[in-house]
């Protein structure tokens, strides 16, 4: 096999879910570019489809299938759906996440007052929101007897950032979720179905736009921050994750798993001296 080839993703059947987001259009219209079907998923029709219609334009296939996450009898109809159009399942990315307002602790926010309710839901949408399709869509994997699964991890799973508490306690989770289903997968398949992670830097999203941005679009006191931390002095662009998450879909990662890789521009190595 070629150096080049070992990155193609030619024919292969990718699910990917929370593709509506800003980081998930980037990553379906880049899965499709190397070559795969593409099945976008999300719960905006409207961004779906424009999703598709992206890689469409691009000469790449693309099936949009509205489902959410955390519901398993969804998922097991898009399973179907899939396979019947398909016929096999070769990759998942759970890129499906975020953070949520009421999971947060603001600095003048009494400190023990935090939303149990809310911290459990940004918990259930991080963690089990990637376990549950893992579970829906792993299984044709394994029944095929071949398979990439891709986990969204972030920054704050290795060095924890203040105010985000659910989706630290989640991200630090996916963390350990990654490596223990990693090792489980290749005890039992032989290494034919392989489970990693990516943790993004500092990406401007919907879901931290509001603690990045002030109201005028000026950065806020915590981007700034979190810009003079970060050895290239900038925000992540969404299309530098691609690179890292064809790689580890592809075979050229096929001696990888449970691992995870950061594209943070620097941010955790750097000690900010």
């Amino acid at each position: 096999m070629s150096s080049l080839t070992q990155f193609s993703l030619r024919d292969k059947v990718i699910v990917i879910t929370g593709a509506t987001g800003v980081l998930g259009a980037s990553m379906a219209l880049a899965v499709a570019e190397a070559g795969a079907k593409v099945v976008v998923m999300g719960r905006d029709a409207a961004r779906a489809e424009a999703r598709a219609s992206a890689i469409r334009a691009a000469g790449g296939e693309a099936l949009v299938i509205l489902a959410d996450v955390l519901d398993t009898a969804q998922l097991e109809a898009a399973r179907d759906q899939i396979l019947a159009t398909w016929g096999r399942i070769d990759g998942l990315v759970n890129a499906a996440g975020g953070n949520m307002p009421g999971a947060t602790v603001s600095p003048s926010q009494d400190l023990f007052d935090v939303s149990i309710a809310d911290t459990r839901r940004a918990v259930d949408l991080n963690l089990f929101g990637t376990v549950i399709p893992t579970t829906v869509f792993g299984r044709v994997m394994a029944s095929q007897g071949r398979g990439s699964i891709i986990n969204i991890s972030s920054i704050t799973a290795q060095r924890p950032l203040t105010r985000v508490l659910g989706y630290t306690l989640a991200k630090s989770a996916i963390e350990s979720y990654t490596q223990w289903m990693a090792v489980e997968l290749g005890q039992r398949y032989g290494g034919k179905i392989r489970m990693n992670a990516i943790a993004p830097g500092v990406f401007l999203t919907e879901q931290n736009r509001s603690l990045m941005l002030e109201a005028d679009g000026a950065l806020t006191d915590r981007a700034r921050k979190f810009i003079a931390n970060t050895p290239f002095q900038r925000f992540g662009e969404p299309e530098e994750l691609t690179g890292t998450l064809i790689y580890l879909l592809s075979d050229a990662s096929r001696f990888v798993t449970g691992e995870t890789v950061l594209v943070d521009g620097g941010f955790n190595a750097y000690s900010g001296v």
